[in-house]
């Protein structure tokens, strides 16, 4: 196994996710910047992954506490939905020449924090799997998160979409 450099871990690495679920604890906090939440309203939150495949990860995340999309009103699911729509748009405009997306749902799905529902909008970008990735089975991910986190804010921001 290939190891890189990670500072940006090291918190998690050291604490963990803390005690709850780390969700519901950004959904309730009000300090968006830290836990990097570039769009927020009464039904859920779109948020920065820590640990991105790819610069420019995001995901839409209810606040309701559910771990499956069968348990999600017909209204927020759509909204979610339309929520992801809307995150295409952004992430087409940040950059990406495509887009993979999903909900890994439970632990035996895949969930790396199975108890609470997340869907994730990875965007992909025109070379980004090269030899490193075929040969090395490595990533490496060659953007400044805090930047790429400031400019997708803002093209959020900027879009005035009403979802």
């Amino acid at each position: 196994m290939d190891y890189l450099y990670a500072p940006y871990r090291e918190e998690y690495l050291k604490n963990g996710t803390g005690d709850g679920c780390v969700f519901c604890q950004i959904s309730q906090s009000t300090d968006d910047e830290k836990h990097f939440v570039f769009y927020r309203d009464d039904t859920c939150f779109g948020v920065m992954n820590l640990y991105p495949y790819t610069p420019g990860h995001i995901m839409f995340i209810p606040h309701l506490h559910l771990d499956s999309p069968h348990l999600c009103s017909k209204e927020l699911w759509l909204h979610l939905s339309e929520c992801v729509q809307w995150g295409c748009e952004i992430l087409y405009e940040f950059g990406a020449k495509g887009i993979n997306t999903g909900i890994n749902i439970k632990k035996a799905g895949g969930a790396g924090i199975p108890q609470h529902l997340h869907w994730h909008l990875v965007p992909r970008f025109e070379c980004d799997t090269n030899f490193m990735t075929s040969i090395a089975q490595t990533r490496i991910y060659g953007s400044v998160f805090e930047e790429c986190y400031k400019k997708i804010k803002t093209i959020a921001e900027q879009s005035k979409r009403s979802v």
